[in-house]
């Protein structure tokens, strides 16, 4: 266990080394103009404070110029006038406009940031990591004894009977009813399988209700902060619950700020105590402004006990006059009046912050706010994780670690946590992974998917669910026809393959590594375009490549949403376009290998599937061969 531990705590300092060394190589190496074309730094804005909000000072950077980034709200940026690396101003992005930024501070800004010209830089921020590294290390008995199940050192316990369950929502499927019914019966962890469209987030917020039902404290977290507003929203709608979400306010969605922590204790009846503190505090520190502050040059050696004694006795001494002595003793009064009441404000924030913690009956945070301060000695019932398969085993372990039992939320079909360090590959192997190929019987297929018209359906669940899935009648037969004016009905699924195009190679752009394709960037954003014609709106549409470089080719040309699959994992559009990119004559297809990858990108789509792809270069690999051959035996294939 100890080895374990240490080599967990040895691979997350890998990763947060490298993750802080591409930050910090990039900005060295890059103009700041070259940084602000990848999206990730904004040059030549300027500041103005617009006030305070939930105890953050709110500014807003902006300039003539139209800013694109890919800098979103929650992000962290580092703010600096000429190198970046000199500074360490960091606020978080609260809101993007065309030509502004909006950040939020916790603490007062210098005057240059607000009088000079500056730059934003996109930050790595590595609290998360400390976060993982400190829960590691004071690891508690149950964070231990869910790493023994892993070791084999523990073998879980059988299932409670299962009690009567008046389910709330009269819709839920029968694998959705078992997945609830086991989770809810289980001693110490259960895994809930869910694949594409099949509602495990439906499943969980059930789930967390009934918990509250047998008066469970629940704590709920997933890896990022859009799925754990998802499931806030979900929950919203039972009116009983009382749910209160961890975390930074500016990373909370806009929606659900008044679940906040910030926002509670902002608004808490006991708040206007504090205000008033504050108002003394202020009024103390302009009267101590009066008075001589006993910095070193003053004291000569001479304490605060000894300062307050000399000035009882009128007396002075080591050059100091008794008058100097009585100044510095009135600042000193003056300060440990103001130092109490800072001393009031912490009880009465930890008295309301205590307060809210427990009348909630759901916590709700990202597997790192799990590990703050305000739910530390909180105990928990269980632990609900979604996106547990993109979760590491150290960020997974700090819920865990809270609760009497967790439950797993995830799907490890498809992809695993984003790793950086080639040092720290093991951490892609997650709890999800191992606990449910050891363990299968401790686990639950969600077995009817809600997405896509069936047809979509049917090559990944043969090659990654062992055809387990089916698809709900409401879903079986929806089709693009069902959106756009037509005269005639489109299958729901089209491969365009470009093997025949001439000069149809896959390229390097300078000093990059990822690679484009010219050819498959042009076919794809003139299918989206005759679909916009057609009447399908840019929101519906979304264009999926595997290569960086190519995302931002087909950015650069249409209007509709373009990113890597990592960027569409948990989505969904009515139309999905993939374009593939590997064309050469070898059957090098690199990292499109990783088929989980390849399982996320073909089935976001609920309407239209068009994969743009050389079969010739893309059936060297016998998952995408046995993809071709699909396609081809479902005449669902053309040659241009």
């Amino acid at each position: 266990m100890k080895k374990y531990i240490k080599k967990l705590i040895r691979l997350i300092n890998y990763e947060r080394d490298a993750e802080i060394e591409l930050m910090q190589t990039e900005i060295s190496n890059m103009s700041g103009i070259k940084r602000e074309e990848l999206g990730r730094a904004i040059n030549k804005v300027k500041g103005k404070r617009l006030g305070k909000e939930l105890g953050m000072q709110i500014v807003q950077f902006g300039r003539s110029e139209p800013i694109e980034t890919e800098i979103s709200v929650g992000d962290m940026v580092l703010v600096s006038t000429d190198n970046p690396l000199r500074s360490d101003l960091t606020g978080t992005v609260t809101e993007k406009g065309a030509r502004f930024i909006k950040l939020a501070f916790d603490k007062n800004l210098p005057k240059w940031a607000l009088k000079k010209k500056v730059r934003l830089d996109l930050y790595a921020n590595d609290v998360t990591f400390r976060r993982m590294e400190d829960n590691l290390k004071h690891l508690s008995l149950k964070g231990k004894n869910a790493l023994e199940y892993v070791l084999s050192d523990r073998n879980p316990k059988k299932n409670r009977k299962t009690p009567y369950i008046d389910y709330i929502d009269k819709k839920l499927n029968a694998s959705q009813k078992m997945a609830i019914e086991n989770a809810l019966s289980c001693e110490n962890f259960f895994l809930i399988h869910g694949p594409f469209g099949t509602g495990k987030t439906r499943t969980l917020v059930e789930l967390i209700s009934q918990e509250t039902r047998q008066n469970h404290k629940v704590l709920a977290t997933a890896e990022s902060n859009a799925a754990i507003d998802n499931i806030l929203e979900r929950l919203m709608e039972n009116k009983k619950l009382n749910l209160t979400r961890l975390g930074h306010p500016q990373r909370v969605s806009k929606k659900n700020i008044t679940y906040s922590l910030a926002y509670k204790v902002e608004n808490h009846e006991l708040n206007g105590k504090i205000k008033k503190i504050h108002k003394k505090i202020d009024k103390l520190i302009e009267k101590r402004s009066s008075y001589t502050k006993p910095t070193p040059q003053y004291r000569r050696g001479y304490g605060d006990y000894d300062i307050l004694y000399n000035a009882s006795k009128g007396k002075g001494g080591r050059g100091i006059s008794p008058e100097k002595m009585k100044s510095m003793a009135q600042w000193i009064e003056y300060n440990q009046e103001i130092d109490e009441l800072h001393s009031d404000i912490k009880r009465i924030e930890n008295k309301m912050i205590n307060k809210i913690i427990d009348e909630s009956d759901v916590i709700l945070a990202t597997n790192s706010s799990a590990a703050l301060e305000s739910i530390a000695r909180t105990k928990f019932d269980v632990a609900i994780i979604d996106e547990a398969s993109q979760a590491t085993i150290p960020s997974s372990l700090i819920p865990i670690a809270k609760a009497h039992r967790f439950i797993l939320a995830g799907d490890h079909k498809q992809l695993p946590p984003t790793i950086i360090s080639p040092k720290a590959g093991e951490l892609e192997n997650t709890l999800f992974e191992a606990l449910i190929r050891k363990y299968p019987h401790k686990s639950q297929l969600l077995n009817v998917q809600y997405r896509m018209n069936k047809l979509l359906m049917k090559f990944p669940n043969s090659e990654f669910y062992n055809n387990s899935l089916k698809s709900d009648s409401s879903v079986d037969k929806i089709n693009i026809s069902d959106i756009i004016n037509s005269e005639y009905d489109e299958e729901a699924l089209l491969f365009i393959n470009t093997s025949d195009i001439e000069n149809n190679k896959e390229n390097h752009l300078k000093d990059s590594k990822s690679i484009i394709n010219k050819v498959e960037a042009k076919l794809a954003v003139s299918v989206a375009n005759d679909y916009l014609t057609a009447g399908v709106s840019e929101e519906d549409i979304g264009i999926i490549s595997p290569y960086a470089d190519q995302v931002k080719l087909i950015q650069e040309k249409t209007p509709v949403e373009v990113k890597t699959v990592d960027g569409f994992q948990g989505r969904e559009k009515e139309i999905i376009i993939i374009s593939t990119v590997r064309s050469n004559n070898n059957g090098n297809i690199g990292f499109l290998r990783d088929l989980r990858r390849l399982n996320v990108a073909i089935t976001r789509a609920k309407r239209k599937l068009i994969i743009i792809g050389n079969k010739d270069t893309l059936k060297s690999n016998p998952t995408y061969s046995r993809l071709i051959d699909f396609v081809e035996d479902e005449n669902l294939l053309i040659n241009i």
